[in-house]
């Protein structure tokens, strides 16, 4: 009996240590978790305070970039009404550069059958042409002047006024000495003397003054030929090596060409605009070569119809391509 009691108490005691330790275990394993849980409450605390900065960050990042993006709207419309207002600027100068050159029915009163295919690259343009009428002769220009635009357009209103002055001041009629006079005219106004670094703009120009009675023909070119079509035969007129203005190689006068004309000849006068023109689905310039040949293609038909092809023809060259310069073709059917 003795020794039954006796076991019972060591297994009480054995039992005893048992939940000691097991309690010890588990105080240990509680003691652990609470560890392992304050620890991710601190990681998660200090996750919230990161997620806090960044939402002050991106709050603020996005008042700077809505105030960004309005001081952008404000600009944008600023730049906007300033290029409205060159634009009107522009537009008005269009008009006043279209008042002094010659109307249709200047140029009808002068030219009984001709064409002229006229497009500046943008609103005012560079190129220009001019007529006027002395001692029953038509004198007829077409220039290119240096730049295009708004520069270029400055430079045509100067050229249109020392032609007024040149002609219809009686200063000179036949077309070298047009030009010989132009060029004295624009030097001294652009003050252009040969000295490094100074104004160098100018002008390439084509002069014909045509007696109709007499079918004589006097022509003139600064880097501009005439092209003269008779019989399907295209004549090339050379001009002379130097535009009107400053130039170093420059000769002292402008060559005057005497041509016999007769019922039936095409004159042809243009800047390089047509030629110079990228495109042909590769970036070409159309190139002389191809200019005269559509000349010679078209040449048999009514002046109207052959404007309509050449502005055919270029577009379709042009394409998608930015137009490169001011463009002006004039036909003149003697």
């Amino acid at each position: 009996m003795l020794v039954i009691i006796g076991l019972v108490v060591l297994l009480i005691k054995v039992r005893e240590q048992q939940l000691i330790r097991e309690k010890r275990n588990l105080e240990h394993m509680v003691k652990l978790r609470t560890r392992t849980i304050e620890k991710q409450k601190d990681e998660l605390m200090r996750q919230r305070d990161e997620l806090a900065q960044r939402n002050e960050e991106i709050l603020q990042q996005k008042e700077e970039i809505e105030a960004q993006r309005d001081e952008i709207e404000i600009q944008r419309n600023h730049i906007f009404k300033q290029n409205e207002d060159i634009t009107k600027s522009i537009q008005y100068a269009l008009r006043i550069q279209t008042a002094v050159m010659p109307s249709d029915e200047v140029i009808s009163s002068l030219l009984s059958d001709y064409f002229l295919l006229f497009r500046p690259r943008d609103i005012v343009s560079g190129d220009f042409y001019w007529l006027n009428q002395r001692d029953g002769k038509a004198i007829v220009v077409v220039a290119d002047c240096t730049g295009h635009g708004v520069p270029g357009a400055f430079m045509s209103m100067l050229g249109v006024s020392f032609l007024n002055e040149i002609v219809s001041g009686g200063r000179a009629t036949q077309p070298y000495a047009i030009l010989n006079e132009l060029r004295a005219l624009i030097k001294t106004t652009l003050s252009q003397t040969g000295k490094e670094g100074e104004n160098r703009d100018g002008m390439d120009v084509a002069v014909c003054v045509i007696d109709f009675k007499k079918m004589q023909l006097q022509y003139a070119g600064a880097y501009n030929p005439m092209y003269m079509i008779r019989d399907g035969e295209l004549i090339d007129n050379k001009p002379d090596k130097m535009p009107v203005g400053i130039h170093l190689g420059e000769k002292e006068s402008f060559t005057n060409h005497d041509v016999k004309i007769r019922k039936g000849d095409l004159i042809y006068l243009f800047s390089d605009g047509y030629v110079d023109q990228f495109g042909g689905g590769d970036g070409r310039k159309f190139m002389t070569k191809n200019f005269k040949r559509l000349l010679l293609e078209v040449s048999g038909l009514p002046m109207d119809e052959q404007k309509k092809k050449l502005e055919q023809r270029l577009d379709e060259w042009k394409g998608d391509e930015p137009q490169v310069d001011d463009t002006i073709v004039m036909g003149i059917k003697i």
